[in-house]
């Protein structure tokens, strides 16, 4: 017996409702929960409670934001967090998808953070807010040290700041009008150069 129209339409939502289910469990980002506090307000009849939540989400693909929230409930200061760090997103280049292109230092407030390129193998050798930051990034090959503040959010700022500075190959060459290939020779000319000199 042939499906009437009524139930050829509902057949057809069930299976809408379905497929934005499958949507909704395989999200396109990754995120990570890195410190939640509960915070006060004293007011007229004594304190308010509260909680603050800081939340680092990531594509785990080279791109990576920070967020909090604040709310009365945690899964509601959880939710405004990652909300607020998928709107604040940046895009990092990476070395062959796994470490960074070169050494630098990002700082923020007392914060100082230093990272440093690794062969593969290395795996992320960094602290608590900072391993987060790297792990939903996508970066496999990391040493890294946090110097001064031990705030979670100032070292994540901090992190996020000296990402900011690195620059690929390609950026370099597009920024001096030149091609990839010449900015990457230059580096390797004074090695080449130096070895007859040892023989």
């Amino acid at each position: 017996m042939a499906p009437t129209v009524q139930e050829a339409k509902m057949a057809e939502r069930n299976n809408q409702r379905g497929n934005r289910r499958d949507r909704e469990e395989t999200p396109e980002f990754a995120d990570r929960l890195v410190a939640i506090n509960r915070v006060s307000k004293t007011v007229k009849g004594g304190k308010r409670f509260g909680f603050a939540a800081l939340v680092v989400v990531g594509d785990q693909k080279g791109r990576v934001g920070f967020g909090k929230g604040k709310a009365k409930e945690v899964p509601e200061a959880i939710r405004k967090a990652t909300e607020q760090a998928k709107r604040q997103m940046i895009r990092v280049p990476l070395r062959e998808g796994r470490t960074l292109h070169h050494d630098m230092e990002g700082r923020h407030g007392a914060g100082k953070v230093v990272m440093r390129t690794a062969p593969q193998g290395t795996g992320v050798i960094a602290g608590g807010p900072m391993r987060a930051v790297f792990e939903m990034l996508g970066l496999q090959d990391v040493v890294a040290k946090s110097i001064g503040s031990q705030n979670p959010y100032n070292m994540i700022r901090a992190t996020m700041n000296g990402l900011q500075k690195e620059s690929s190959p390609r950026m370099v060459a597009q920024r001096r009008g030149k091609k990839v290939a010449d900015i990457l020779n230059k580096g390797d000319a004074p090695a080449a150069a130096a070895e007859p000199v040892e023989a």
